[in-house]
């Protein structure tokens, strides 16, 4: 198949026999399974992130831990630039996948927009609130993901409290944070509905229940992570007048 035949099959949905073309059922798989991924990545490195509100013992062991510590003597911090790498593959691939979807103009934006009120629908309304976020994440996202690929030895008690207050970047964390949960959040409950994989024998109280579940989940993350950026922030004031020193470097 030539590269023009695959645009017609994207742009159609047809191939260029008149069938119905399987490139957009490709790509929703891909879709979901990058998402998946994503999602998957997400909530363990905000669990990961908020080892912070155990102490900074807790923050830094695991930091090295991600560095190869166990396996490296005094950790490499290329291994976090490295996941950081993989990551952002990943995060672009997914990103320009959706970007299909997106509303392509103006008047798109305001047909959707008619056809939710029309139908008053909740679903409806949970997608705009995916793309909203996810527009928002990719810019900020990519951001974030740059710095960890080029900055992967200034992650620490120290070094992250420093950059979130000392640099000013929490507003952008903030930001960040609220729209990646509910980016999260709302992407692996359309997947749950997309698929049917809690649909058992009674798939609309087994999809309210997947609703409630999704929505504790969001609050959830919600709090963790807005308690955490809290510490970095106290941290980080606490810290200001030492600004760039490493945490080992004060611990020992």
């Amino acid at each position: 198949m030539s590269q023009k035949d695959s645009i017609v099959e994207l742009l159609t949905g047809k191939d260029r026999l008149g069938k119905k073309s399987k490139i957009p059922a490709k790509l929703d798989f891909l879709q979901s399974a990058t998402g998946l991924v994503l999602a998957l990545f997400i909530s363990f490195h905000i669990l990961f992130e908020s080892s912070i509100l155990i102490g900074k013992d807790a923050m830094y062991k695991l930091t090295k831990m991600f560095e190869g510590e166990p396996f490296i003597e005094g950790g490499e911090p290329l291994i976090i630039s490295a996941l950081a790498f993989v990551i952002f593959v990943i995060f672009i691939l997914h990103a320009f996948i959706a970007m299909r979807k997106f509303p392509s103009s103006y008047k798109e934006y305001q047909r959707y927009r008619a056809h939710s009120k029309l139908l008053k629908h909740s679903d409806t309304n949970l997608w705009f609130i995916q793309i909203s976020s996810g527009f928002v994440m990719f810019f900020l996202g990519s951001i974030h993901l740059y710095t960890m690929m080029t900055q992967p030895a200034n992650i620490g008690p120290f070094a992250s409290a420093d950059r979130i207050y000392s640099d000013v970047a929490w507003p952008m964390y903030l930001m960040l944070l609220v729209s990646v949960i509910l980016h999260a959040g709302v992407g692996v409950y359309r997947l749950i509905v997309k698929w049917g994989w809690l649909d058992g024998e009674s798939p609309r109280a087994n999809r309210i229940r997947s609703k409630k579940i999704t929505q504790a989940a969001i609050v959830i993350y919600l709090v963790l992570g807005l308690v955490s950026l809290g510490t970095y922030i106290k941290i980080g004031y606490d810290h200001k007048d030492d600004y760039g020193s490493r945490y080992t470097e004060i611990h020992k």
